[in-house]
């Protein structure tokens, strides 16, 4: 007997090249790097390039997943990109993306679940190749995030930066006395009620216009650390394993307040949590990508460790993937 799963078998992070430090951002607005710093742990951020797309950063990560993986462009037929800033209303930034790489066949699509996207879009990818759906899959989280920002409003323009974040999915069967792998379960949810509580404020439906964010900093927190707590203790309890069988603990990288509020509750040591967001920001939904690209790359995260994903965004939306490396 066998078990089918979906391995990771690349992954690769972009940043552009542009860096915006709290020192520049206090020239721009009534802020400073202490007060940055004090409240969110940012320190820099990184912006997109004039003329510099979200499917550009999409593809420069999904080369770099490629290349880890040891893998060729055609070797996937499925492409799934998360993203709140696609290179146009349509066609799907996933298409545009599997165009430039010289992808013919399967498919391609944008997935939207703001910051929660590139979890909910392994949940996707996964429930895909376990289906017979495809057998090799490239899901990308990438965001040109500045370009929805107020500039004058210090409450979200510090919050933010740009980025691309790409792993590979491929369908295995492993056998029954196989050592476990790959994704071993997740969980996603959502709640509409809470929607302007951090949304843009624009649309081609209801603006004709792109809109800013717009977010209630305070009510964000008072519902995020709960929400993101309960949705690992799911997916751990799917899988038989408990917090202390975890090897690293990857979040999204929103605020090292949530960050550090959520290890706390979880009972997790520091060193088991990756944080990049002093360095990237919120990159929503290339977030948790590139902050697991960083901590492979770094050595980190090995084989045969067990790495928890989550994130929350804006709808809410929360998830968490749980995946034997």
């Amino acid at each position: 007997m066998t078990r089918t799963r979906s391995i990771v078998r690349g992954i690769g992070g972009y940043l552009p090249e542009k860096v915006l430090t709290n020192a520049d951002l206090a020239k721009l607005v009534d802020t400073s790097d202490e007060w940055i710093v004090q409240r969110t742990g940012i320190r820099q951020r990184h912006i997109a390039a004039e003329g510099e797309f979200t499917s550009d950063l999409a593809v420069s990560a999904a080369r770099k997943a490629l290349a880890h993986a040891g893998l060729d462009a055609g070797d996937i037929d499925l492409v799934i990109v998360a993203t709140t800033t696609p290179d146009y209303t349509f066609p799907a930034t996933a298409a545009l993306v599997q165009n430039k790489l010289g992808i013919t066949r399967g498919m391609a699509f944008d997935l939207q679940a703001v910051c929660s996207g590139f979890v909910y879009a392994v949940a996707t990818a996964d429930s895909y190749l376990k289906n017979g759906l495809a057998n090799r899959a490239l899901v990308i989280g990438a965001e040109t995030f500045s370009r929805l920002l107020d500039w004058t409003d210090r409450a979200t323009c510090v919050l933010f930066g740009d980025g691309a974040g790409a792993a590979i999915l491929e369908r295995v069967d492993l056998a029954d006395d196989a050592p476990e792998r790959g994704v071993l379960a997740s969980s996603l949810r959502s709640d509409g009620q809470h929607w302007q509580k951090l949304y843009v404020d624009g649309g081609p439906s209801s603006t004709l216009g792109v809109g800013h964010v717009r977010m209630e900093g305070r009510e964000v927190f008072r519902h995020a650390v709960g929400m993101i707590t309960d949705v690992v203790h799911s997916t751990l309890e799917q899988s038989g394993h408990q917090v202390e069988d975890l090897d690293w603990f990857v979040p999204h990288q929103a605020n090292k307040r949530i960050i550090d509020g959520v290890g706390h509750k979880l009972g997790l040591s520091a060193d088991k949590v990756v944080a990049t967001v002093d360095q990237h920001a919120n990159t929503s939904a290339a977030s948790v990508p590139l902050a697991l690209s960083t901590a492979v790359e770094d050595g980190r995260i090995k084989p045969g460790q067990l790495v928890m994903l989550e994130a929350m965004g804006g709808g809410f939306t929360w998830g968490a993937s749980l995946i034997r490396w």
